[in-house]
């Protein structure tokens, strides 16, 4: 039913439609973009697992909205990672809503990703934005990475106590990790209790928001997390410490 309201509207007018039911304003360059991200996504997708959503309307919530969501609680200027970025999600939507008012570094530990957002960036000519290639625990002990960043943010990448080693590294004492959760985010910050002590960091806020697909209500919650004090320097751990003993 959606999908045929796309044939006979447009993918960007719902789009539009459905960013301002949740107060973000869209202009006809960001449409074009994400209706070309999009594009790109598709055709990619049949060469590589980079998604397993493909029709319009759940690209437009699923994807879309979804991330766009997280720009609430950006302020412009920042310095931000995704960390685990996959097909750029959220980071490429962040790019193309903001137009290099922040800037933005794409991390994955898969090159093939970063070549297909290599060509995102290039089609839709995204600026202020960079692709890292490597593990996200071994770059958080680098120098040139270790605590640079305002925010770091991460989508479906790991339960919280293992995500919060994995990003915490990167972000500047005083800055924030947002992490895009599900409905099981309660109990995950409960887990997390001994990840937040030795971590130095704890729970700023906790937004929820909600969208449906199909007759299908999704509870989703952007988890803001503010860094304390610097990160102990043994943390991130390798991987195989991380897996064996995670901070739980």
């Amino acid at each position: 039913m959606k999908n045929d309201y796309i044939e006979k509207y447009g993918f960007k007018m719902v789009l539009k439609q459905e960013a301002d039911k949740v107060g973000i304003d869209l202009t006809d360059e960001m449409l074009q973009k994400f209706e070309k991200y999009k594009d790109l996504l598709i055709e990619w997708n049949q060469k590589m697992n980079l998604t397993s959503i493909t029709e319009d309307y759940e690209v437009i919530m699923k994807h879309y909205i979804d991330c766009l969501e997280i720009v609430k609680y950006i302020p412009d200027g920042s310095n931000i990672i995704d960390v685990g970025t996959g097909a750029g999600f959220p980071g490429i939507v962040i790019s193309i809503y903001f137009n290099n008012k922040v800037k933005i570094t794409l991390l994955d530990a898969l090159n093939k990703r970063l070549i297909f957002l290599k060509e995102v960036i290039k089609e839709l000519n995204l600026k202020n934005i960079e692709i890292v290639h490597g593990r996200a625990e071994e770059l958080a002990n680098k120098e040139e990475y270790r605590q640079q960043y305002d925010i770091v943010v991460s989508r479906a990448v790991s339960n919280l106590s293992t995500l919060l080693e994995y990003d915490s590294g990167y972000i500047k004492v005083g800055g924030k990790c947002l992490f895009l959760k599900g409905d099981s985010v309660n109990i995950e910050i409960d887990e997390a209790k001994k990840a937040f002590d030795i971590l130095k960091c704890s729970v700023s806020n906790l937004y929820k928001y909600t969208y449906v697909v199909n007759n299908e209500k999704y509870n989703r919650y952007i988890l803001e997390i503010l860094k304390n004090s610097n990160t102990p320097k043994n943390y991130p751990r390798n991987n195989g410490q991380i897996k064996k003993n995670p901070l739980k």
